[in-house]
Order: C-alpha cells, then structure tokens, then sequence
C-alpha cells in the first residue's frame, strides 16, 4: 500500500501521526510563489511563477468571476502551458497586476515562442476587496505583480493576511458589518512514491467556512452584536440574506509534479472544487466568482491517475481553506476566527 506525508495539513484530513513539512504549494518542484501586500489598505497580490512552464487549466464555478487568459487554458486551444498565475485583491482593476507578472517574466526571456518572440502566458484572477479599508482607489497594480513575482520563493509560503488575503473576508450574508476577516492558505500532500499534490487559495466568499470533520463553523457570519457567530445554512433556511453581493471570490491554485494533459488537468480543476464545497457554505454562488487553476509541472516521473491526483487535489484545497482563515488576523471591526475562539473561551 502506498503511503504518504502530510505537509501543512492537521488532523482535519488524516490522523496526527503523520509528519507535517509545512510548505504547502512550492512543495511542488518547479513552483515559486511570492506575495505583495499594500501598506496602504488592506490588499495585494499573490504570484505562483512555473517559469519552466506548467501545463494548466482552470475550472470556473462562481457566478461572477473577474478573470485572465481563462479561454486559453480550455483543453482545445493552443497554448499548454503557463508561466505564473496571479491571484490579487482590487477586483476588475485588480486584473493589472499581471502586466507586472509578463514583464518580470519577459526580463528573464520566459514565454511562448512566436517567431523571434518569447510571449508570456500569464493566468490570473480576482477577488473583490475594494470595501475593506478605507480608500478603494488604492488596490493592486503592475508594480504589485512585478514585486510579488520578484519576491517569489520556493521556501515556506507565507498564510494569513498576505498578498491576495490581505483584505479577504468572509461571511457576508448580512453585508460586511458582520462579516469575518480571512486570508491566504496552503496545503499539500507527498505520497511515497514521490507523487505531490497541492494547493493555494484566497478565501473571500459570501459565506462560512465549516470544518468538515466538525460541522462547526469556523469563521463566517456574525450575530448583530458581532459576539458571536450565526450560521448561514440557518439563514439561508429562512431566506434572510441581505447583503454581500458583488464582495467576494474565492480564487485558488491545485498543482501537481505527475505529468497530465491539458484535458486531464481541467478535470483535476474540477475534482479540486469539491475542497470548496467542503469549506465553505453557501459556495459557487452568484455573488461569488470562485475560479480554480490546475498546474502539472510534470517534474516527476512517477505514474498516478486523474482519479488520485484529483481526489487528493480536494483533500488539501480543504485544508488550504481552513488555513486561511485561522491564520489569518483581524483588522478593526473584522473579527478573525483566532479573534472569535479567544471570546467564547
């Protein structure tokens, strides 16, 4: 039977008994990620730079995404692969951080040959967190990208209010008064064979995120008084939402060493939603815009199939989600989960 080692993950998917590494996506050979976060306001932007190339597709399921070069990963099309996917605050306006991205990239002669040309293929996504903080004219931008991509690193990623998770919130069924502040997160398993699979997400959905071990809700909606936690599979039972459209987007990364096809990939993007639908209470919805990428980097030859690869993909965006929001800390009246556990103690 093969086995396999936890990195960065708890109890929440298998026993305590496996060893955690702690390094979440850049456990994946070929994988660099970086964070800018603005000192300014509460956003910024997260780079996962494959600069060897990763063959990649991506899985859209929210109702109103905000996204970048997502036509080019559908299996039919041309290109196979990408150098970076960018993930950033900021929404629409958001989007301009991936010109950052192709320069830094162009620089260092990384990209789709066309002729004597070398074009970047830079993939990306947004989450909506221009109501967080104080100036919404202050969000990411080519120099965040540039920067983020420039501070990537294939060492232990940084969680919490960083890069895309700077101004990510949860629990927005009663609009952001009662929301909760969220974050980034990351996660990955390592069987023995050698066969790696991961995941990176920012977690800004309209509603809760539940432990699926538990059933209990860990960060998400709150009561009037702020105090104490509601919960949405209640409120939505008695049709009293009334706030958070058009706020939110949960964006992530899957990523794998097993070499796969574009097609594969894509359906590896679409097991990995299931992690999601796990976490995270009401998901895929109209007001969300939830995207997942899919990377191969293909750097080990160990053989695996999409069945395993994606039932694992699910596993650690799972826990990536309930990273976020546990290391994440809370800014003024945006309560975090850590924020929350201390106040029913």
């Amino acid at each position: 039977m093969i086995g396999f080692r936890l990195a960065a993950v708890t109890s929440t998917l298998l026993s305590a008994s496996h060893p955690a590494l702690g390094q979440g996506l850049t456990v994946i050979e070929g994988i660099r990620v970086g964070h800018h976060t603005l000192a300014e306001r509460p956003t910024g932007c997260t780079v996962v730079l494959t600069e060897a190339g990763a063959v990649a597709s991506v899985d859209v399921r929210g109702g109103a995404p905000g996204t970048r070069e997502t036509d080019l990963l559908r299996p039919e099309n041309t290109v196979q692969e990408v150098h970076a996917v960018v993930l950033t605050g900021g929404s629409a306006f958001g989007l301009a951080a991936a010109d950052g991205v192709v320069r830094y990239l162009e620089e260092r002669g990384k990209g789709f040959a066309v002729g004597p040309v070398r074009v970047p293929i830079v993939a990306g996504a947004v989450l909506y967190d221009l109501g967080v903080g104080r100036d919404a004219t202050i969000r990411p931008d080519a120099a965040c990208g540039y920067a983020a991509a420039t501070a990537a690193t294939d060492e232990t990623t940084a969680e919490g209010n960083v890069g895309a998770g700077a101004g990510a919130t949860v629990g927005k069924l009663r609009g952001l008064a009662r929301a909760m502040k969220s974050g980034v997160g990351t996660a990955s398993i390592v069987l023995d064979n050698g066969v790696a699979v991961a995941a990176l997400v920012a977690v800004n959905a309209i509603g809760d995120v539940v432990d699926p071990s538990t059933g209990a809700v860990i960060a998400g909606v709150r009561t009037l008084d702020g105090q104490a936690l509601l919960d949405a599979r209640r409120l939505l039972r008695g049709d009293s939402v009334t706030g958070g459209l058009g706020e939110n987007t949960t964006v992530a990364v899957v990523a794998t060493n097993v070499v796969f096809s574009k097609a594969e990939m894509n359906k590896i993007a679409q097991m990995a939603h299931d992690g999601l639908a796990r976490t995270i209470y009401p998901v895929h919805t109209p007001a969300d815009g939830d995207a997942v990428f899919a990377l191969s980097t293909g750097a080990s030859s160990a053989p695996s199939s999409v069945m395993v690869v994606g039932a694992l993909a699910a596993d650690v965006l799972a826990e990536a989600v309930l990273r976020a929001v546990r290391a994440a800390e809370g800014l003024p009246d945006l309560p975090a989960a850590r924020d929350m556990a201390r106040r029913s103690r």
